[in-house]
């Protein structure tokens, strides 16, 4: 990292180059050797600096690592919105950088389109499952489940992209599950005085506290 000879003006460069088709407010970064080294914060600034190091767990972490471009949809970890985000691996003075971009989520997720079926893989065989007809998402050992008319399978779609593509009537009540709120039975409570999901199978699943606000207004109870 010492030996980086490019200065400011020609790491603003890329900033100038990406704006002309980037959306407006996005938030540009820079990171060589582990360390960021540009920064253009958009409307939604992330909470890094020059200098900082990356993050181990990060999308420019992975791009380090692996050297392949990832686009990913978070959470709201950052924002008050789940947003998205794109690295790219690239060279900065003869050293692997990474070139992270993050569009603001008014001008990203909505616009991106909803699932109207997903492909599930039943050992070597993969259906496509209309989404009214899934009853309910699971995140089990590092996989995603779904299930539909009592059979299950397996998709590459995580829970944290499920979450930001899937119709309105899908709703995340704890960080292993997402339910058809229309496939819904009852809802109750455990001993322990926390909510429970009962769907229409009679499938019992639990509801994080972190979630109940979303199940409430929901089905609005």
């Amino acid at each position: 990292m010492n030996d980086l000879k490019l200065s400011k003006e020609e790491l603003e460069q890329f900033s100038t180059i990406l704006k002309d088709w980037v959306p407006s407010g996005s938030t540009i970064a820079i990171a060589v050797d582990n360390l960021y080294v540009y920064i253009s914060h958009g409307n939604y600034p992330l909470h890094i600096a020059v200098g900082d190091e990356v993050y181990k767990d990060s999308v420019a972490a992975k791009v380090l690592r692996t050297r392949k471009k990832i686009d990913l949809s978070l959470e709201n970890s950052i924002f008050d919105k789940p947003y998205y985000t794109i690295g790219y691996p690239i060279y900065i003075d003869q050293q692997e950088a990474v070139l992270i971009i993050v569009l603001p989520p008014t001008n990203t997720l909505e616009k991106r389109k909803t699932y109207k079926f997903i492909t599930g893989r039943q050992n070597e065989e993969w259906t496509p499952i209309p989404v009214e007809q899934i009853s309910h998402f699971e995140s089990l050992q590092k996989k995603t489940l779904f299930y539909s008319n009592n059979d299950h399978y397996q998709s590459n779609i995580t829970l944290k992209e499920l979450q930001t593509r899937l119709p309105e009537y899908f709703v995340r009540i704890h960080r292993s599950y997402i339910i058809n709120i229309y496939h819904v039975k009852k809802i109750t409570k455990d001993i322990t005085s926390s909510f429970v999901v009962v769907l229409k199978n009679n499938v019992e699943l639990p509801v994080s506290q972190s979630h109940i606000s979303d199940i409430r207004k929901a089905l609005e109870f």
